[in-house]
C-alpha cells in the first residue's frame, strides 16, 4: 500500500473511520526535512501494509486537520 494523501474532505472517512490504526505525516513543501523523512514513511508504509494505514496530510492545503489534532509542529519546527 502506498501512502495515501489525505485531506479535510476524506479526513474523517481515511484516518476516523478506519478498520486500522492510521500513522499520518503531517508535511509541507517548503518544508526540507519533511521532504528528508518523506522515504522513511515510505518504507513504513510498505513494512507495515495491511496493519497499519500510512497518510500525509499537507498542512499549507489543509490546516482544519492540522490545526484540529493540534499538530503545530512540523519536523522542521524540531
Amino acid at each position: 500500500m502506498s501512502v495515501m494523501k489525505v485531506t479535510n474532505s476524506n479526513y474523517t472517512q481515511e484516518v476516523l473511520e478506519s478498520n486500522v490504526p492510521v500513522l499520518i505525516d503531517f508535511f509541507a513543501d517548503w518544508c526540507m526535512p519533511c521532504k528528508m523523512f518523506a522515504p522513511i514513511v515510505d518504507e513504513v508504509a510498505a513494512a507495515h501494509e495491511g496493519k497499519v494505514k500510512v497518510v500525509k496530510i499537507n498542512i499549507d492545503d489543509d490546516p482544519v486537520s492540522y490545526t484540529h489534532l493540534r499538530a503545530h509542529e512540523t519536523e522542521a519546527d524540531l
